[in-house]
């Protein structure tokens, strides 16, 4: 008895379900087409988004087609574009992008798909493959429609984005810098500027290329320097020629005043606190040449005043010891004499 009224109150449960079901749902699932498409403009208007969205997706099955498609496919990008759901609404509007070439709302979508494609993209220090498409993007759409009223804010992406791929190379390149691979540092340098030499961060590119030039000559041994002194000479003036008044300057032209020394040509005399920094420069590379070895330079003092010590105690030995030997040979040589002229040794050195 127990179980059948069991079974008869989930009955009665399942047969009330679709009458708890909002009138939203039961339009979102009906064929409406007409109701569908009117709620749907309520919803984006009351700024409904997520619904609406769902509702024109909807929608989008029961008009495919027909003349009312590409503004169902706009509709519904622009509700997820104002829901924050930029994935989503990009492709959306590649959708009514390809399909509706010439459709009214077409110049829209693509614009509204650019911005999607803007948000995506990430910081320099991140893949910059979406910044690279979002770039293609703006190009094609500035191409198909120079006087678009969202010109100056294409070109405010446009300046962004480039600016991302300008410091990422910028940045790679001068890594090795920091990590005082100089040579590799003046390589990566100078590919930056002829992938792109309008670089924004073509001051500091220059700089750091002269700067790794410079680096790479002083620490080289004494027969390569000449060499690679010369190619620092040819950075510097690279540098100065395109960039006489840099705050650079100063600083290179120190070093160019230390290389031209270096190379045997009279440049003048380097002001003296530039030397002391020069001085304190070298010192600081010989110190970190040898840290890695951890001298222990008392102990080594220690054990060399030992060794002295030890070796002027020999020596004193050795004297003292020629000395007694010298001595021993001596006398033996006057009883040789006494005896050869009769003399009576014994009396004479007191024997009895």
């Amino acid at each position: 008895m127990m179980k059948n009224r069991i079974l008869i109150s989930l009955l009665f449960a399942v047969l009330l379900l679709p009458a708890c079901k909002s009138q939203y749902e039961l339009l979102l699932e009906s064929n409406d087409t007409e109701a569908k498409y009117k709620a749907a403009f309520e919803l984006y208007n009351n700024k409904k988004y997520n619904k609406a969205a769902q509702m024109f997706e909807s929608l989008s099955m029961l008009t495919k087609g027909t003349e009312r498609d590409d503004t169902v496919l706009y509709y519904w990008g622009a509700s997820n574009y104002n829901n924050k759901d930029y994935y989503t609404a990009e492709t959306n509007f590649e959708q009514l992008i390809n399909n509706y070439p010439r459709s009214g709302f077409a110049e829209e979508g693509r614009f509204l798909r650019i911005d999607c494609l803007f948000r995506q993209t990430l910081r320099y220090e991140l893949d910059q493959t979406p910044t690279n498409r979002a770039l293609g993007e703006i190009a094609d759409y500035l191409r198909e429609f120079p006087q678009t009223r969202y010109l100056a804010t294409c070109k405010k992406m446009v300046d962004d984005l480039t600016g991302r791929l300008d410091r990422k190379a910028y940045e790679a390149a001068k890594l090795y810098y920091s990590i005082e691979d100089y040579l590799a540092a003046h390589v990566a340098l100078k590919n930056v500027l002829k992938d792109n030499a309008d670089n924004r961060f073509r001051e500091e590119i220059l700089y750091y290329t002269a700067m790794s030039s410079y680096k790479y000559a002083f620490n080289s041994v004494q027969s390569k320097q000449h060499e690679r002194y010369l190619v620092f000479v040819d950075d510097y003036l690279n540098f100065v020629g395109e960039l006489p008044e840099s705050g650079y300057r100063p600083e290179l032209e120190v070093l160019y005043k230390r290389s031209q020394k270096a190379l045997g040509k009279d440049v003048g005399v380097v002001a003296e606190t530039s030397e002391r920094q020069f001085a304190k420069e070298r010192a600081a590379l010989l110190k970190k040449a040898t840290d890695d070895e951890s001298l222990d330079f008392k102990a080594m003092a220690r054990e060399n005043e030992q060794m002295i010590q030890e070796s002027k105690t020999k020596k004193k030995e050795k004297l003292w010891d020629r000395i007694k030997r010298e001595t021993k040979e001596k006398r033996r040589a006057k009883i040789d004499e006494d005896v050869a002229a009769g003399i009576d040794i014994n009396a004479k050195h007191g024997k009895k």
